[in-house]
């Protein structure tokens, strides 16, 4: 059984950074690719960044580029998401789908490949 659990958000000030994690069970890292996404209410869902395992290449939507940092450990199972530089229009709901990730052509998909292939998502609140 395929399983998305998200951790790692919470309330931070401008300026400051997280880190999310997400362990994924039950999924070959060689099937599709893992991303991160999110959702603010009454916005629609944004693409955050995705990473190619073939061969290390990454996706950064402009809104996050030079602050995020995607990052995996298939040892483990874990996709990571380093958030620096905080800002209020961070504050979302994250999730590490399995999405269509195009890294060469800077293009990621926001609908998971399937229900399976997402988790709850995490919160990340920004505000001074």
């Amino acid at each position: 059984q395929v399983r998305f659990v998200e951790s790692g958000g919470g309330s931070a000030q401008p300026g400051g950074s997280l880190r999310l994690s997400c362990v994924i069970s039950g999924f070959n890292f060689e099937t599709f690719a893992i991303g991160w996404i999110r959702q603010a209410p009454g916005k629609e869902r944004e693409g955050v960044s995705c990473g190619s395992g073939a061969d290390g290449s990454t996706y950064y939507a402009d809104s996050v580029k030079g602050r995020f940092t995607i990052s995996s450990d298939n040892s483990k199972n874990t996709v990571s998401l380093q958030l620096n530089n905080l800002k209020p229009e961070d504050t979302a709901v994250y999730h590490c789908p399995a999405v269509p990730c195009d890294t060469h052509s800077q293009r990621m998909g926001v609908v998971p490949r399937g229900n399976d292939y997402w988790g709850q998502g995490t919160q990340v609140t920004i505000s001074s």
